[in-house]
């Protein structure tokens, strides 16, 4: 399982998955067309936003790699535009990484 992550991990969640061997590929920045394509969207399993400011990259994720799964940790809403693009909303005050991430690889 691969799983992009997007934003700042201040949670963990990152390391979480890496616990469970998912190979977990970092995007550096603000998560664009380019940088989530270096990272490898088009055969990624999961794409994970913990940054609500890169939510316009869901639609170019979904167009490179229709069956990706599109969740977001953080305690920021989603954006009205993206709100029925992605699949899981987490607040981590509600749900800890280490639950997301068993939730996630046992998905």
């Amino acid at each position: 399982m691969t799983v992009l992550l997007t934003g700042p991990d201040e949670n963990g969640l990152g390391d979480a998955l890496s616990d469970l061997g998912v190979d977990v590929v970092r995007v550096d920045g603000i998560a664009t067309r380019d940088t989530i394509a270096d990272a490898g969207v088009d055969t990624a399993d999961t794409l994970v936003l913990t940054d609500m400011d890169d939510a316009s990259v869901i639609p170019v994720a979904r167009e490179a790699n229709p069956d990706i799964r599109v969740v977001t940790y953080s305690r920021d809403s989603l954006p009205e535009y993206a709100r029925g693009q992605a699949d899981l909303a987490v607040d981590p005050d509600l749900l800890a990484a280490d639950v997301v991430a068993e939730e996630l690889v046992g998905a």
